[in-house]
């Protein structure tokens, strides 16, 4: 039995149609919120294992008839075909270029979180026409350095173990819901026990969503040996960094580092949360993405 979400009842007044486009010779879903003659629409990418449910509370909090949300599943990852080239930063930056082009979408803000921050700054820095990014838990330095280095490393052996067993072994330990609870568990911050249930339900349901063990290992070596900050000073357009002064993943340093790095960077820091902004701070996030969308629109 799924957890109740607390974000149905908004998302839920939300129209939201689902659709599919081929793109670079494999088929993307994606989802559509909001109207389609919305003044602004916002592109978003997902973090690693993840679909387009894990920025819906965002988007709950974010729609509100001015704004049409576009969020596709990366591929390999949810509902999408993998790639017909390898899953890494270069691979999902032609992909991120190709699709904002197939769909007509050149004057798109665009959205990474987590994993998807790289993406986004990857295409950016190599001819993605987005006027605006918004990068939410943004990979600001190398994963191995961050305050959960140690952690991290224990992923990259989990990875490398998977790699190396056989194929079915290797893609049931991928799987394995046992292993898929303790990150969830060290990720939640909140100390809200009905908030927690969701965010260990959306991990156990949509967290092994990928399509093979080769997705998922190319798409980590992806996660681990790349960060924004590779990137940001190709991109000129402006750009919102939305932080956690808890992350477990790039400490709040980094993020002031990383804004310098950007031409023109904003950086809101929310407070009390770690790398699940999207789940556990999702009003704060929108509330500093509508100010940013307005501030931006002006100047």
């Amino acid at each position: 039995m799924s957890a109740a979400s607390p974000y149905a009842e908004r998302l839920d007044a939300i129209p939201t149609t689902e659709r599919s486009v081929p793109v670079l010779g494999s088929i993307t879903r994606y989802w559509e919120y909001g109207p389609t003659d919305a003044a602004t629409t916002v592109v978003v990418v997902h973090g690693f294992r993840g679909d387009h449910h894990g920025l819906e509370p965002v988007i709950a909090h974010l729609c509100n008839g001015t704004v049409r949300v576009i969020s596709p599943d990366l591929p390999g990852f949810g509902q999408s075909e993998p790639l017909n080239m390898r899953h890494d930063i270069p691979g999902y930056g032609r992909w991120l270029r190709a699709f904002v082009a197939t769909l007509g979408l050149a004057d798109a803000v665009v959205l990474g979180h987590s994993f998807g921050s790289i993406v986004v700054a990857g295409a950016a820095a190599t001819g993605l026409p987005a006027p605006r990014l918004i990068l939410i838990n943004p990979i600001a330095a190398p994963a191995l350095q961050g305050p959960s280095g140690i952690l991290t490393r224990l992923a990259v052996f989990y990875y490398w173990a998977a790699a190396r067993l056989p194929e079915r072994i290797g893609f049931a330990l991928l799987r394995n819901k046992l292993i898929v609870r303790v990150m969830s568990i060290a990720m939640a911050k909140t100390r809200q026990k009905s908030l927690r249930r969701f965010i260990h339900d959306q991990h156990d349901r949509y967290f092994s969503a990928f399509s093979d063990r080769r997705v998922v290992l190319e798409a980590f070596q992806a996660s681990v040996s790349s960060d924004a900050s590779h990137f940001a000073p190709q991109i000129s357009a402006p750009v919102l960094l939305i932080a956690a002064d808890e992350d477990q993943i790039t400490p709040v340093a980094a993020q002031h580092r990383l804004q310098t790095l950007f031409d023109r960077a904003e950086l809101v820091v929310i407070p009390k949360v770690g790398h699940l902004i999207h789940y556990e701070t999702p009003q704060p996030a929108a509330d500093a993405i509508r100010a940013f969308l307005a501030e931006t629109a002006r100047s």
